[in-house]
Formats: structure tokens, sequence, C-alpha cells
């Protein structure tokens, strides 16, 4: 259990009344993202506060009025659920940074150097992030981040998102799984069955061709036939 001055707040409000915990910052991210952690091991003590900070408790009666329990374990688990978390500057730092690396990785994968239409490392985008002084938004998706954050280092890298299409003809007995993969990861322009053969065409990122002919040799033994169609 996490000692009181190193647990952070948890909070929510509902019918414009606030309810807080004391939480183990780590544990409690941690229990947020999906990991299976005891609420007894996340809460500094086992109380439900209208203020934390003041010492006042929530009593019995607003709990049951509010959440239709007075369960001190399941109130937390909803409030951390479903409210809001103070995060340490460490912790911010760490997401941060993975924000950063995530979308260093995606744009790695679907953007290239327009003059060798090869991708760029991601360590090489990491760099140019931060000489470009680019700020990462670390609760807001990777993704969403992504045309921002290139338009901010093309000066100082030569970067741009090329699409390619690419012919596939994959063994009937591959066809069903590769067929699945590839409408989760590309778009596919048009798609033939055949008696011995599934037949495809599909666009991709120019950065993803290498990823994308790794994964269908692993998935049809090096039974796939590829040929690059067009070039954006």
């Amino acid at each position: 259990m996490v000692s009181l001055e190193d647990a952070v707040i948890a909070r929510i409000t509902r019918d414009r009344v606030h309810f807080e915990i004391l939480v183990d910052p780590e544990k409690a991210a941690e229990f947020r993202k999906g990991k299976s952690i005891s609420i007894e091991n996340i809460l500094a003590i086992n109380e439900i506060f209208k203020d934390a900070g003041k010492g006042e408790r929530a009593s019995s009666e607003e709990l049951m009025q509010v959440f239709n329990t007075a369960d001190v374990f399941k109130i937390a688990a909803s409030i951390l659920k479903h409210g809001q978390l103070q995060v340490t500057t460490e912790q911010k730092r760490k997401e941060t940074e993975e924000r950063r690396k995530e979308i260093a990785e995606i744009i790695s994968k679907q953007a290239v150097n327009p003059k060798t239409m090869l991708p760029h490392p991601a360590s090489r985008i990491i760099n140019a992030m931060k000489e470009a002084h680019v700020e990462i938004n670390s609760e807001a998706r990777a993704s969403d981040q992504i045309e921002r954050v290139i338009e901010k280092i093309r000066p100082i890298l030569p970067i741009s998102i090329e699409k390619i299409e690419i012919a596939v003809r994959v063994p009937m007995r591959y066809a069903g799984r590769v067929s699945s993969s590839l409408h989760s990861i590309s778009t596919i322009k048009k798609e033939e069955w055949k008696s011995d053969a599934w037949i495809a065409v599909i666009e991709i990122p120019a950065g993803m061709q290498s990823d994308v002919y790794d994964k269908l040799n692993e998935m049809t033994s090096g039974s796939v036939e590829v040929k690059v169609l067009k070039k954006d």
C-alpha cells in the first residue's frame, strides 16, 4: 500500500458532488489501462472523500444515493475507470516519451524519404522531432498527431507519405488467413478468388512495404507472389 505522502487523487463528479480517493499513481495508471490489480493494493486509505485534502469523508448515505452501494472498493474501481486521475511529473514525462516513440514508429511505417523512397528509421524521426521542438500530447491518440508532426519535421527531414499498389497472389490454402490480415492493414483495391489462388491488388503506405512482404512470406511459407504496380 502506498503512503499518503506519495499518493495522488483520483476523482469523479456525480450529481454535482465531488468524490475522491487517494491512490498509488503507478498502480492506478496501470489499472486504468486494463491491468488486473486489486483495488486494495491501489488505495492509500480505504475511504471515499468529498475533499481528500481536507480529510472530508463522504457519508454512507451519500454513497448509496449516488453509487447505489457503500462498498469502498466498488466505488473506488468506478472512480478509477470513469473519473480523472492526477499524474506525477515523472509519469507525464514517461507517457510523453511513450507517445513520441509510438508516433515515430507509425511515421516510419507510413512515410518515406521521397528522394530514395525508403523509410526513415524511428530513431531518426525522434531526433528530428526533438530538433524541431515538436510538442507531443500524451493524452491524444498517436494517429491523430501524425499529420501535424510530419509538417513540423519536414524542414529538417525530407519526408512524405507515399502510397503504392501491389499485386498479390496467394495459394488457396493460405488465402483465408492472408485475406483477413491484408483487409486489416491495407486497402484492398480489388480481389479475385480463383480455384487455386487468391489474387488481389492492395494499397499500402510505401514505408510499410518491407513489413508487408515479411508478413506475407511468414504466413505463406514463402509461397506468395508480389509485384509493385503503381507508386503515387
